[in-house]
């Protein structure tokens, strides 16, 4: 049986629920900027590091240990779709794009995200009376 996404039950709800919580923000920081950098267009993981360090600078760079498993997981979760192609010299390469299920959860994160930022600010913002 598939939920209102069309996500298969065996995947469970914590494999797509962007809910921004203290325990998941490094994997849902990690998961945001990954999807926004896909719907801006289809990369391969180097194209994806690149663009995440030219776009925030250092502090959002992805380390390849750290992209690649993301991508993995993203895949298999069906949020991205991973096609391989030759693209020149060095041989083939794995281009990812976002799926519908991914577009949807990465809004869900953007959401998430400006909703967990609102919250933090005006938590860091109260001051002893």
């Amino acid at each position: 049986m598939h939920g209102p996404r069309s996500v298969p039950e065996s995947l469970g709800t914590w494999m797509t629920d962007p809910r921004i919580e203290l325990q998941t923000l490094t994997r849902r920081c990690n998961e945001a900027l990954i999807l926004t950098s896909l719907a801006r267009g289809a990369k391969h993981g180097y194209q994806l590091a690149l663009d995440l360090e030219e776009r925030g600078g250092e502090r959002f760079a992805l380390k390849h240990g750290t992209l690649y498993p993301i991508l993995h997981d993203l895949e298999k979760r069906g949020l991205i779709e991973g096609t391989w192609s030759d693209e020149g010299p060095r041989g083939k390469r794995k281009r990812y794009r976002l799926t519908r299920l991914g577009r949807s959860y990465g809004r869900g994160l953007r959401e998430g995200w400006v909703a967990f930022m609102d919250e933090l600010s005006q938590l860091l913002g109260e001051e002893e009376a």
